[in-house]
């Protein structure tokens, strides 16, 4: 399956700064708040913060686009980006795997995003 160009422009971007498991969602069959969720996770708080930014820097300058909702700077282990047709979500690894989106979306075609 192919990702829109967007979403692999974010992935790319939070790779850059050495995300790991970069994985999109397809929700697009089951879900009609976005088509796709971008998952990845970060070392630490410090590395999370420094993706998300990222992010939001590349798709503003390449895209001109801003997210429309932005959650979790404040506790920096899990920040949410809401781009409308996707949502970006960093975690740190003990957030990921407390909150396994992947499970809880487990009906969604997933993507691996290589590096």
């Amino acid at each position: 399956m192919s990702l829109p160009d967007i979403v692999r422009r974010a992935a790319a971007a939070a790779l850059d700064k050495k995300a790991t498991d970069v994985v999109a969602l397809d929700l697009r069959p089951g879900a009609s708040f976005t088509d796709f969720f971008l998952l990845a996770s970060a070392a630490n708080q410090k590395q999370i913060v420094a993706i998300a930014d990222a992010v939001q820097e590349t798709l503003r300058e390449q895209d001109r686009l801003r997210p429309a909702h932005v959650e979790g700077y404040p506790r920096q282990e899990w920040i949410l980006l809401d781009y409308g047709s996707f949502v970006v979500h960093l975690f740190t690894p003990r957030m990921r795997t407390f909150y396994d989106l992947e499970r809880l979306w487990g009906g969604a075609t997933r993507v691996e995003v290589a590096g």
